[in-house]
C-alpha cells in the first residue's frame, strides 16, 4: 500500500458508513435531491434529512493502489447520498506540487470545507495552513499534517492498533500451543505506518510467552514484492505456525509463494480489508483465517464531518455543539464468523 498515515493511536471513534469501493474520480459532482442507498450493509447517512447546501472539496492521491482507489470511491458514493452536498473532487496526483495546486484551486473556488488525503502530510502543511486561513475548514484524511493548525479535524485509522489486532487474533488461536512460532510479512520499513503495525504486533504477542517472531520481512505493498518475500520467508522457515501480512495487496502475491510453496500447515492473517482476502476468509479453504481493517470507509466519514461541519452542526450522538478534533477508527478483525457484515466495504 502507497504510504498511509503517519499517525499514531489518538482521537475518538467515529460511526463510518460503509460504501463500496470502485474507480478513480475527476470533476465536479452535484447531487439532484433524489434519495440513494447511503451503503451497502444500510448504515444511515449522518443526519439524512436535507439542510444548508454546502460545497465539498475533495483532494486525494493518485489512486495507485486497491485502498486509495477506494478512498476516492467511498468519498463520492458518500457525497451522492446527500441532496444537499455538492462535490468538488480533483483528479489526485502523488505529485506534491501538482496536489497543492488542485488544492489551491479549490480554494479559489472558495469552497465550504475542503477534505485532503495529502501525497505527503508535511509538504502540503502549508496549504492547509492557507486553507485555514482563508476560512475554509479542512477535514485532514489520514495522512497527517505537520501542524494542528493546518486542520479542524483529523479522521484516519489505526496502524498501531492493526498491529494490537492482528498480534491478539494470532495469540488467541496459539495460546494453547507451547513453543509457537510466526512470522511476519511487513511493508515499508521507510514509513512510519509500517513501524507502528510492527509495534503493535510485537506488544501483542507479549501477551503470549508460548509465542515467538522467528522472522520478519518487509515487502513494499504491492503483488509482486509479497510473492518474492513471502518466497523467501518460507524457504528460510521450514516451520511456523501463523504469519501477518501487513496488506492485502501484496498478500495476493504471499497466497500465490503459498500455493507454489504447497504450504498449508500454517495461518494467516492480512491487513487493510481488501474483497480478495474477504472473499477468501469466507471461503475457509486456504491458509488465510482474518483480515484487520484500515478502513477506506474513512472518508465516507469524512464526507459526513465535512458537510456537519459546513451546517455548522455537532456529530448526533455526542453532547458537544462542534465536530471533534481528532478521531481514529477502529481496526477491526475480520473472520469467518462476521466476515459477511464487512464484505460491502471490501475494496478491489
Amino acid at each position: 500500500m502507497p504510504e498511509n498515515p503517519l499517525t499514531s493511536r489518538r482521537g475518538l471513534l467515529f460511526g463510518a458508513a460503509a460504501v463500496s469501493a470502485g474507480v478513480a474520480l475527476t470533476a465536479c459532482t452535484s447531487n439532484e435531491p433524489k434519495k440513494q442507498a447511503p451503503a451497502a450493509t444500510n448504515v444511515p447517512s449522518a443526519e439524512d434529512k436535507p439542510g444548508t447546501p454546502v460545497t465539498i472539496g475533495f483532494a486525494g492521491p493518485q489512486a495507485d493502489h486497491g485502498w486509495l482507489n477506494a478512498i476516492n470511491q467511498n468519498a463520492k458514493d458518500r457525497a451522492a447520498t446527500y441532496s444537499d452536498v455538492t462535490l468538488e473532487i480533483t483528479e489526485g496526483s502523488n505529485d506534491t506540487a501538482a496536489q497543492i495546486g488542485q488544492v489551491q484551486t479549490l480554494i479559489n473556488k472558495k469552497v465550504d470545507v475542503l477534505v485532503i488525503l495529502p501525497a505527503d502530510g508535511k509538504a502540503l502543511t502549508q496549504v492547509g495552513l492557507q486553507a485555514m486561513k482563508a476560512g475554509i475548514p479542512v477535514i485532514n484524511l489520514d495522512r497527517i499534517f505537520a501542524s494542528p493548525q493546518a486542520y479542524r479535524c483529523w479522521i484516519g485509522g489505526d496502524n498501531y492498533g492493526m498491529g494490537l489486532n492482528a498480534g491478539n487474533y494470532i495469540g488467541e488461536q496459539l495460546k494453547d500451543k507451547s513453543d509457537a512460532k510466526v512470522i511476519e510479512l511487513a511493508g515499508l520499513d521507510n514509513l512510519e505506518l509500517t513501524r507502528q503495525r510492527t509495534q503493535g504486533f510485537d506488544d501483542a504477542l507479549k501477551n503470549y510467552p508460548n509465542i515467538k517472531k522467528v522472522a520478519r520481512q518487509a515487502a513494499e505493498f504491492t503483488v509482486e514484492s509479497g510473492q518474492a518475500k513471502m518466497a523467501q520467508l518460507l524457504q528460510a522457515q521450514k516451520q511456523f505456525d501463523a504469519v501477518w501480512n501487513h496488506d492485502d495487496d501484496q498478500g495476493v502475491g504471499a497466497l500465490r509463494a503459498i500455493a507454489q510453496a504447497g504450504r498449508e500447515d500454517f495461518l494467516m492473517v492480512g491487513g487493510a480489508g481488501a474483497k480478495s482476502a474477504m472473499d477468501a476468509i469466507k471461503a475457509d479453504d486456504g491458509v488465510l483465517k482474518a483480515t484487520v481493517l484500515y478502513p477506506p470507509t474513512m472518508a465516507a466519514s469524512a464526507i459526513d464531518l465535512a458537510r456537519t461541519l459546513g451546517q455548522k452542526k455537532g456529530v448526533g450522538g455526542l453532547a458537544e455543539l462542534e465536530i471533534p478534533a481528532s478521531i481514529t477508527l477502529y481496526s477491526a478483525v475480520v473472520t469467518k464468523a462476521n466476515v459477511d457484515q464487512y464484505l460491502p466495504t471490501g475494496f478491489n
